[in-house]
């Protein structure tokens, strides 16, 4: 099970100036192969991301997600999720409703089908 994390927008800029001081100190992760961005990155995917999508509340980011070099996920005030997929120069290249729920949690359905 992955372990997400979980930033608005105060908590953004929070660990933007945490990490921003180059003291290479990161987002917790637990062993996956996602890694959560952090520093300018996180800042830069996150505010194209939400540019994108005109605000929401930021539930998680990752470097090189299902082909991109990052991928930002974002709930939007109607509670729907949203995958905002950016290249390396953080510019959107595709994004897509994600059904999964923040943090990638099947919201209780376990079958097949939607």
């Amino acid at each position: 099970m992955k372990r997400r994390t979980k930033f608005t927008i105060a908590g953004v800029a929070a660990a933007v100036a945490v990490v921003g001081a180059g003291t290479g100190i990161g987002v917790a992760s637990s062993g996956g192969d996602d890694q959560p961005l952090v520093g300018t990155d996180l800042d830069q995917a996150t505010a194209a991301a939400l540019e994108h999508t005109g605000g929401g509340t930021v539930t998680e980011t990752e470097i090189g997600d299902d082909g991109a070099a990052y991928g930002v996920e974002i709930q939007l005030g109607d509670g729907s999720q949203v995958e905002v997929n950016l290249d390396k120069d953080f510019q959107v290249i595709g994004s897509a409703a994600d059904d999964d729920g923040p943090g990638n949690k099947d919201d209780g359905d376990s079958g097949e089908g939607g």
